[in-house]
């Protein structure tokens, strides 16, 4: 299965969001990427712990900037007995150039299942 992703609500107006659109229509590598607030199913608002919850069902590696509070939702996600597809947590610090190649190496060169219930701070 293909490596998927949602962009946190934190992320849904920023750069980030404008290259991933562009990558697309440049024809480079395909960022399947969703934000938080275009699913029916996943409004802008929702918790952490419901968008831990529909990126488990969507099998989507959540991308956020929150350093502060997922690394305690993803425990008590896991400690329920959940799973998760992963969370890449996007340093302070990144450019979004270095951003857009971590992605890229994720979709093309890993496997989706090596993410699984970790909280990775990229790039």
């Amino acid at each position: 299965m293909p490596v998927r992703f949602v962009l946190d609500e934190n992320l849904r107006g920023k750069s980030i969001w404008h290259a991933l659109r562009r990558s697309v229509v440049a024809g480079s590598v395909a960022i399947d990427t969703v934000r938080v607030g275009d699913p029916p199913d996943l409004p802008l608002g929702s918790t952490d712990p419901s968008i831990l919850i529909w990126a488990q069902a969507q099998d989507r590696i959540l991308i956020s900037g929150d350093v502060r509070t997922l690394p305690l939702y993803l425990a008590q996600h896991l400690r329920a007995g959940r799973k998760s597809p992963g969370i890449f947590v996007i340093r302070p610090d990144a450019t979004l150039k270095a951003i857009l190649q971590w992605l890229e190496l994720v979709v093309t060169d890993d496997k989706p299942d090596q993410w699984v219930d970790r909280l990775i701070y990229i790039p």
